[in-house]
């Protein structure tokens, strides 16, 4: 199996793994993009969008070409957190206490509508998010890297919802942002299904495996080598730190938002086959950093101001360092 030893190796791998996800997921480079940065930079993702714009087909193929154990949980209000992680059973033939493993012993974990999980459910999905492991009956046990959550939730339909806590978004890496396809792309859907070609294109066991899970292993230490200027840090830190007193916000990003984006930037940069991080790609991983951590105004909510609308305020006044 391929495992990439230099940075240009490592560029041209995850290229191709990007280029057989684009080939499932049609119309969704973007989201690809974001999500493999995720994935490489050993990041959790939260996909907001409508149902039916391809979020499980993107993480079954994502296992299928990396050869990662996958497993989905669809949240609803009555889930416990025994049902996430498992729990202690007693075996009556052998009169000993056994552990049953829940399905977040995996490495690519599903968690579909994860704001229906009750308070209790979503905290049991933190340890796991922030520790890498389970602890059942005061044992703990590890989670095999790489480990990634990948949760969705529908943005339309808020009955019966929990709202997700500042601390497990905080957790994510990145919220990716999934919408309707192009026209053209949509087009080209649509015609694949009239001719026959769609199952074909969608068969996710059709795939065939690009590297594994030390292969992805390997291109994140090489990304963790991928220079960044003081001055490109310091860009980095000026744009998170101006969420915290920007007009339109009432709260702003954390530290560990400062961090996420120089570890994105460094993939992102990984991605385009450099060796440094250049102000756009603090610019390119920036709105998927921040745009969870931030909190509206009452008064930008009142005159109809969004996340992604302050963010692109913000990024047009913080002044990026001249090359």
């Amino acid at each position: 199996m391929t495992s990439p030893s230099t940075l240009a190796d490592a560029t041209q791998l995850a290229q191709g793994i990007e280029q057989r996800l684009n080939q499932v997921l049609i119309g969704q480079q973007q989201v690809v993009r974001e999500v493999l940065i995720a994935l490489i930079g050993g990041g959790h993702v939260l996909i907001e969008g409508v149902p039916g714009l391809g979020k499980t087909l993107l993480v079954r193929s994502l296992a299928k070409v990396l050869e990662l154990d996958f497993n989905r949980i669809q949240f609803t209000p009555d889930r416990m957190p025994t049902d996430v992680t498992g729990h202690a059973m007693y075996d009556q033939k052998t009169e000993q206490f056994r552990i049953r493993r829940g399905p977040a012993f995996t490495q690519l974990l599903l968690a579909d509508e994860i704001n229906r999980a009750p308070a209790k459910t979503q905290a049991a999905l933190l340890e796991v998010m922030q520790e890498r492991q389970i602890t059942i009956e005061g044992k703990a046990f590890s989670l095999q890297e790489p480990y990634m959550v990948l949760a969705t939730q529908n943005p339309l339909d808020q009955e019966g919802t929990y709202p997700l806590p500042e601390a497990e978004l905080d957790r994510f890496l990145f919220k990716v942002m999934i919408d309707y396809p192009a026209h053209h792309d949509e087009t080209r859907l649509v015609n694949m299904v009239l001719d026959g070609t769609i199952r074909a294109s969608l068969d996710v066991d059709s795939l065939s495996p690009v590297t594994d899970g030390p292969g992805l292993l390997a291109m994140r230490q090489l990304s963790d080598g991928i220079l960044i200027d003081e001055q490109v840090l310091d860009y980095a830190l000026r744009i998170v730190r101006t969420t915290r007193d920007f007009a339109g916000l009432s709260h702003g990003a954390s530290p560990r938002a400062s961090i996420a984006v120089a570890r994105a930037a460094r993939v992102h940069a990984l991605f385009e086959g450099r060796d440094f991080v250049t102000p756009d790609d603090i610019q390119q991983v920036a709105r998927p950093v921040l745009r969870h951590r931030i909190q509206l105004s009452a008064d930008a909510e009142i005159e109809g101001q969004t996340p992604e609308s302050v963010l692109s305020r913000l990024l047009d006044q913080v002044e990026a360092p001249r090359q």
